[in-house]
């Protein structure tokens, strides 16, 4: 990208819009996608964000930083309001095979996730975070933000996403092991039957690596 992309942007570029589209639309779309647990959803989400985006254009601060967390803290925006009413949010995300940034967060853990059970239950229980646990789990780890970039694209002071985030990792632990411990106390499946989240762990890897539509 070129660098004045941000200023002329701000100026109504549609060339320079469409470079910012090409660069960050699969970063908003999987934003999103974490964020509600649900592909048609995240890509009404992705177009939300990119069509809010150009109507407030005008907004955006002069500079020449990325201008990815802005994106990302409109998507977070829209996501919030798509889950807006929903009773349990990110059921689906929580039956799908993880993201391949998590291997960040076994990285960080290690000894603590270090196996195929612990990363299922990581998947399994990451929907029973608070949504701001969520997002910033989701700035910071998945999508490589830094606190300060975090803050931005959330609209809160730095201080407060490093405190979400530590308590976020640390709840996902404690949610991570809890999981673990119920399924040794879980009574032996039939033979031949199969859970619906069993299944759903089965299916090949393509989360967040499909083009957004």
């Amino acid at each position: 990208m070129s660098d004045d992309l941000r200023a002329r942007v701000r100026a109504g570029d549609r060339e320079a819009f469409a470079e910012l589209y090409a660069a960050y639309a699969r970063a908003v779309y999987n934003h999103a996608y974490r964020l509600t647990g649900d592909w048609s959803v995240a890509e009404e989400v992705m177009g939300d964000t990119f069509l809010d985006a150009w109507r407030t254009r005008a907004q955006l601060e002069p500079g020449d930083g990325t201008l990815k967390p802005w994106l990302l803290g409109v998507a977070t925006n829209k996501a919030r309001n798509a889950n807006r009413g929903i009773g349990r949010r990110l059921a689906f995300l929580a039956r799908r095979p993880a993201p391949a940034p998590v291997a960040d967060f076994a990285d960080e853990t290690a000894g603590r996730i270090d196996d195929a059970r612990r990363l299922a239950a990581v998947r399994t229980v990451y929907g029973r975070l608070r949504r701001g646990e969520q997002e910033v789990l989701a700035l910071c780890v998945w999508s490589g933000l830094d606190y300060a970039q975090a803050a931005q694209a959330l609209g809160i002071p730095v201080g407060t996403v490093r405190s979400r985030l530590s308590r976020a990792r640390a709840r996902l632990r404690k949610l991570a092991d809890q999981r673990l411990a119920e399924e040794k106390t879980e009574p032996p499946r039939r033979r031949g039957e199969v859970q619906r989240e069993a299944a759903f762990a089965a299916l090949p890897y393509q989360e967040f690596q499909e083009e957004p539509r």
